[in-house]
């Protein structure tokens, strides 16, 4: 539940109240009643109303902030594959590839042995 006093944006109508989308507003109570789909109350300045939401018809400030972020710096990368004719990182954003990261442990530098080395050395370490 997001705390009382919380700005959130309106960001979708999914029952047709005629929400003010796009509008910011503030959480001012939550709705209990166990027979109501509505989560929270939001007062909406601009409007100078109050609205019954749910959770998905809000999203907070912060969220919106990084999600705007993200997308400008994806837009940053693709035109700089472009200029750079970079076809390699080009591909890797279109296709929505992960990034190449080296893996966390240490385990990437051990080589791998067949089974017949790993039980000699095994039966090694249990003879001493």
């Amino acid at each position: 539940m997001l705390p009382l006093g919380q700005k959130v944006f309106i960001v979708a109508d999914s029952f047709e109240q005629n929400l003010p989308i796009g509008e910011h507003g503030y959480i001012i109570a939550y709705d209990r009643n166990p027979d109501n789909v509505f989560e929270y109350v939001v007062r909406v300045p601009k409007t100078n109303k109050h609205f019954f939401v749910t959770g998905s018809d809000i999203e907070t400030e912060e969220l919106l902030l990084s999600q705007e972020a993200e997308r400008i710096e994806r837009e940053a990368l693709i035109d700089f594959a472009l200029a750079t004719h970079n076809e390699a990182l080009f591909r890797r954003l279109m296709n929505g590839d992960p990034e190449e990261n080296p893996p966390a442990d240490g385990d990437s530098n051990k080589e791998v042995i067949s089974r017949e080395d790993f039980i000699r050395q095994v039966g090694l370490k249990a003879w001493i």
